[in-house]
């Protein structure tokens, strides 16, 4: 659909506001929403994109306010979403191109930036699978790793993602991206390493922890049971008082000069070893 024709059907909704200055203060804030700082002050952050903000609407969450450009379009079916977001109340507002690409992180923006309310999990909110299957992270550093855990995470199924002593914050809109929308269907707590410790403990949760000292491979070790498996940071691991608290430690072959992997392929790859041994584990006879 030409882009004139979509124009003209959004701005016939009622309560659209226009926006063509680079100066606005809303696009002004938008850009501020970039910073930590001032998403913990608003309690707001954003997420850019037709796959975040459809897959957020999916799951129940709604942009407070939703920013759209009908030049910047895909062709993915944006009327109908933004359509969607209005019937729950979400503020619209249409920018002129020059101001969505001052706002958008994006190099190739698509139109669509929402605001949306952050939220928090606790660990007693998580709902557990019999048998529970956790994963930690400790202090990752790099947004783009973080939201790729929790895609990872997503994918084999776990049960919540745990983040102990954060470095950058789930809603960084680098997590937001490279998540592509998991975010907001992932579970995901943030707390201290000592709350996460004693509460594992409490429930019986089996701690294995991952690191290069250690000659046990994580083929070799049982991943079936209450499991959580620990990562830690791109710089420097697990802490001490991680390797001290977990019952097992392993660690993931490396044939090559590489001395370590990505925080984000080692957690994939740790993942899904425990996913195989639960799914053999599970199997009628075993």
């Amino acid at each position: 659909m030409p882009c004139h024709s979509i124009a003209f059907r959004l701005s016939s909704m009622p309560n659209v506001e226009r926006i063509t200055s680079l100066q606005n203060p809303r696009v002004k804030n938008l850009v501020k929403l970039r910073e930590r700082r001032a998403r913990d002050k608003q309690g707001l952050f954003i997420a850019e994109g037709y796959r975040a903000i459809s897959r957020a609407a999916e799951k129940g969450r709604f942009p407070s306010e939703l920013y759209y450009c009908p030049d910047c379009f895909l062709g993915k079916n944006e009327t109908a979403l933004i359509q969607n977001c209005a019937a729950k109340d979400t503020q619209l507002f249409e920018l002129a191109k020059p101001a969505f690409e001052k706002v958008s992180y994006r190099d190739r923006p698509e139109g669509l930036l929402a605001v949306m309310p952050q939220w928090s999990h606790r660990l007693q909110d998580i709902a557990l699978s019999d048998p529970p299957f956790l994963l930690v992270v400790e202090a990752i550093e790099k947004p783009g790793n973080l939201g790729t855990i929790l895609r990872s995470a997503d994918a084999a199924g776990v049960d919540a993602v745990i983040c102990c002593d954060s470095v950058t914050d789930l809603f960084n809109p680098n997590v937001v991206r490279s998540s592509t929308g998991v975010l907001f269907s992932m579970p995901a707590v943030s707390v201290s390493t000592i709350e996460a410790i004693d509460w594992l403990q409490k429930l019986g949760i089996q701690t294995v922890a991952t690191t290069p000292h250690t000659n046990t491979l994580h083929s070799e070790t049982c991943l079936t049971g209450p499991l959580a498996i620990v990562m830690g940071s791109e710089q420097f691991g697990l802490s001490e008082t991680w390797l001290e608290a977990c019952n097992r430690k392993v660690r993931i072959p490396m044939a090559g000069q590489a001395d370590s992997l990505n925080v984000a392929m080692a957690t994939l790859v740790t993942l899904f070893e425990a996913v195989r041994q639960r799914e053999v584990a599970s199997r009628p006879g075993n």
